[in-house]
Order: structure tokens, then C-alpha cells, then sequence
């Protein structure tokens, strides 16, 4: 988790051009427009289920920090009262960024408790099981916090509930 969060960290921390903060934008804006739960639940599920491919998973779950750490920092140089906000209270302060934080986090330790196995020759069959218990978990934390962020973003849209100011 700590390691998710340091890396996500220094992502926020990429200095941005303009042309590539508006690229982005662009990008953000198609792929959110009406993405509803079930949007950001298979986003997030497609970031989170190669975190368990041995070795790769821990290397893919730092770039998925690093990237939406400079996602964060792209949407603030467009968006400059956002600079008030720290990057981390993001994933610490909202619930399902705590969900996601939690299940990418189980996600790449899984990853490299497999690659540790393959690595000293183990035996496979007995990591399956909770393997599978996992990925279970993973999806269902995912599919929790998808509704909970579209519920959230559609309470902020609505102005029924509001922003902290930082």
C-alpha cells in the first residue's frame, strides 16, 4: 500500500506541459463521459486483474500508480484551484479510493508472492486457492467502489454534496 502510494505520489509530482495536460483532458473527458459504475468498475477491474500476473503484476501496479499520480497532476494544470488539494488525500480520505488502494494493493502482493514462488521452484497448486479468494476480493472491493465513486461523482454534479476546501 505504502509503496502504491509513494510511487503515486511522485507521479503527482511530474511537471506537465500545457499541450500535454490538454491532450489528456481530451482523452479524460471521452473516457468518463457517462462511464457510469459499471464503466469505472471494468476500468478499474482492467488496471487491477493483471496486478496478479507473477513478476509483471508488481511492475504494472507501480506504472498504474506513477500514471494516475501524473493523470492527477495533468488534471491540476488545467483545473489550478485543484493545487490545493494533496495528491494522497485522494487515496486516503475517499472510500473508494481507500477500496481501490486496498485492492491494488492485494493485487501486486499477490503478484510478488507468486514470483517469490516460482523463483525458488515452489509448488503452485497450494497458492490457487487463495489466488482465487483474491481475485474474488479484488472484484468485489471493485465493484463496491465503482457504484460508491459514480454515486459520489453524480452527489458533486448535483451539488448535493460539496468539495472540502483545502
Amino acid at each position: 500500500m505504502g509503496l502504491f502510494a509513494a510511487t503515486y505520489q511522485i507521479g503527482s509530482m511530474s511537471k506537465v506541459s500545457d499541450d500535454e495536460a490538454k491532450t489528456f483532458m481530451d482523452e479524460f473527458k471521452k473516457l468518463v463521459t457517462d462511464i457510469g459504475a459499471i464503466g469505472i468498475f471494468l476500468h478499474n477491474s482492467s488496471v487491477s486483474l493483471p496486478m496478479f500476473i507473477p513478476g509483471f503484476g508488481v511492475a504494472w501496479g507501480l506504472f498504474s500508480a506513477w500514471s494516475t499520480g501524473f493523470a492527477f497532476s495533468a488534471i491540476v494544470s488545467i483545473t489550478p484551484e485543484l493545487a490545493k488539494i494533496p495528491p494522497l488525500t485522494i487515496l486516503f480520505l475517499s472510500p473508494f479510493g481507500i477500496m481501490e488502494l486496498t485492492a491494488y494493493s492485494i493485487a501486486t502482493s499477490r503478484s510478488f508472492i507468486l514470483i517469490k514462488a516460482i523463483y525458488k521452484k515452489t509448488n503452485l497448486i497450494p497458492f490457487l486457492k487463495p489466488t482465487f479468494i483474491e481475485i474474488s476480493i479484488v472484484i468485489g472491493l471493485l465493484l463496491a467502489g465503482g457504484y460508491l465513486e459514480d454515486y459520489m461523482m453524480k452527489m458533486v454534479q448535483e451539488k448535493n454534496i460539496s468539495l472540502p476546501n483545502f
